[in-house]
């Protein structure tokens, strides 16, 4: 059962930009746009982060754009576009650049995939 839905996902073409330049220049261009808008306000409204000028000598952690397309329930939900503003952590030090590490959540599709497999 498992080695099925791992061929079927793999068939399954996911066309999510990769970068910020494909993203802007996708036929989605858009929606990816809108998507970015919300984050980087929800990132304002949560005070998150805030633009200050880079003290001398000191490295600048980067940051990039992760997209993904999460499709939505047939009929019931329509597509919905995401998008995260992530720091690049292989640049970061514990103690130095951040403070608090964040736990992953669990997807709804993942607990039904183990529910089948157990049932």
């Amino acid at each position: 059962m498992v080695a099925y839905a791992l061929s079927v996902t793999e068939s399954i073409e996911i066309s999510e930009p990769s970068t910020y330049n494909e993203a802007i220049n996708s036929d989605k261009a858009a929606e990816w746009t809108v998507a970015m808008t919300e984050e980087m306000e929800s990132l304002h409204k949560n005070q998150i982060s805030e633009l200050v000028k880079p003290p001398s000598g000191q490295k600048i952690v980067g940051y990039k754009w992760v997209f993904k397309k999460k499709e939505g329930i047939p009929g019931v939900e329509s597509v919905r576009y995401k998008a995260r503003l992530v720091t690049k952590n292989y640049s970061q030090t514990e103690g130095v650049n951040f403070n608090e590490v964040f736990s992953p959540v669990v997807k709804c599709v993942s607990i039904r995939v183990l529910l089948a497999m157990v049932a």
